[in-house]
Parts: structure tokens; sequence; C-alpha cells
């Protein structure tokens, strides 16, 4: 039997259903996937991973010793980052995850400062989240960081165990309030002397990461470096 032409068929599709930008809704053309060409345009990257001292290094003076600190994207509320990371935390986009994990991971390697990183770590969601949305949108940035990187990600040691309401709208003391002693370790002896990557999809004002190495703190030997797929400007 001889094979169909797919590409009509694909194409006769995409004119009845175009598939439209994630940030300014206008239907995609030829290649683009996701994200207009447009909008690619306006990708606010931060390129801070080589910098020492960096912006996000700097939101963590006194509150986190870390060794070294990243993000991929500056977010800004409705923008471009805004709207990926909208993308991938509550509508699931598997590639959009995939394609700015890999880029962070690349990032991540070619400054030379994350090397010696042992293991990835995302910042956990509570079981009953997790299930509800069916993923945990850091551990989907991991999974594709370690691609780059080739070292593990560790999904069962640094946990929450307690259900939190949205950060979204809260201010900085309220965010904090919210998230105090949320997180914990269930094996200290993991981490004992290792260098750890904790990823999250954004850092605003940091209480999340904070609250995570209150938790973390302690244990013997630990180094903690920290990357996002984007922050908010300092």
């Amino acid at each position: 039997m001889p094979h169909l032409p797919v590409r009509p068929f694909r194409e006769l599709f995409q004119l009845f259903f175009p598939a439209l930008c994630c940030h300014c809704g206008e239907p995609l053309v030829g290649d683009e996937t996701d994200l207009c060409t447009s909008c690619l345009a306006q990708m606010p990257w931060a390129h801070n991973a080589a910098t020492p001292d960096n912006e996000v290094e700097k939101r963590f003076i006194g509150r986190v010793p870390c060794q070294s600190a990243a993000s991929l994207l500056v977010f800004h509320q409705g923008g471009v980052a805004q709207s990926i990371v909208h993308h991938i935390k509550y509508y699931g986009n598997l590639r959009l995850a995939r394609q700015f994990g890999l880029l962070l991971g690349k990032e991540l390697l070619e400054s030379g400062r994350f090397g010696d990183v042992d293991c990835l770590v995302p910042v956990p969601l509570h079981p009953l989240r997790k299930m509800r949305r069916g993923y945990n949108q850091s551990q989907l940035l991991c999974q594709a960081i370690a691609e780059t990187l080739r070292i593990p990600v560790v999904t069962n040691n640094l946990v929450r165990r307690r259900y939190t309401t949205s950060q979204t709208h809260k201010s900085r003391q309220d965010r904090m309030d919210n998230m105090q002693e949320v997180f914990a370790v269930r094996h200290p002896e993991q981490f004992a002397d290792r260098h750890i990557l904790l990823v999250d999809d954004i850092i605003t004002t940091g209480a999340t990461t904070e609250n995570c190495y209150h938790a973390l703190s302690g244990i013997p030997g630990l180094r903690i470096s920290i990357a996002s797929l984007a922050s908010t400007a300092f």
C-alpha cells in the first residue's frame, strides 16, 4: 500500500487549527514552534551564569551561602519570560521545558562555574499539588539540564512536607511567612560532602530557595549552587 504524503494533511490541519505563539497568540508559521520569530527576538536573556557576584547571587547575600547562582531569563510581568514560565508551570508544555532546560544547562556548562556540581535537586512540590498538576515543573527543567551536565537528578531527598498557598501576589514578608518550615531532608547523609544544584522555575524574592536552604543547613560538607529558568529584576 503506498504511503500517503503527511505534509499536505498537516498543512490542512494547521489551516483550520493553527498553532499559536504562547506569548503573543499569533499563528505560528513555517518552522516556528511555541514562540514566533518576533517574540524570540524579544527574549530577555540574563546571560549571568559566567559572572561572579551577578544579580541572582546578590539576592542571596546574607541569606543563602551559595557557591554560584544563575538564571536563564529576566522575568517581567506580561513579558515573554512570564509566558514561557506559565506554559511550563500550568500547561505542562514539555517541549518548552526541555528546550529551555537544555539552554540553561548549556549556559551553566559553558560558564565553567558549575563544573563540580554532583547532582541536581529540583525544588519539590507538595505531593497533593504534584498529583493535581501531574508533574513538577522544576523537575522537568532538571531532566533537561541533566542531559547537558551529565549528572543525576535527585528527587526523593529534599521534600515539601507542608502544603502552602500560591506565592503569587504575596509581599516578601508574606512569602517568607508562607514558606516557614515547609521543607525537610529525608536522608541528610546523602548530601553530606556534596555540591548540589538547587533548581527552580522562577526566583522572585528568593523565599522558597532560602527555606530550602534552612532544611539543608547543618548537613556536613554540603555546598549549594542555585539555578532558575527565570528571575525577576534585582
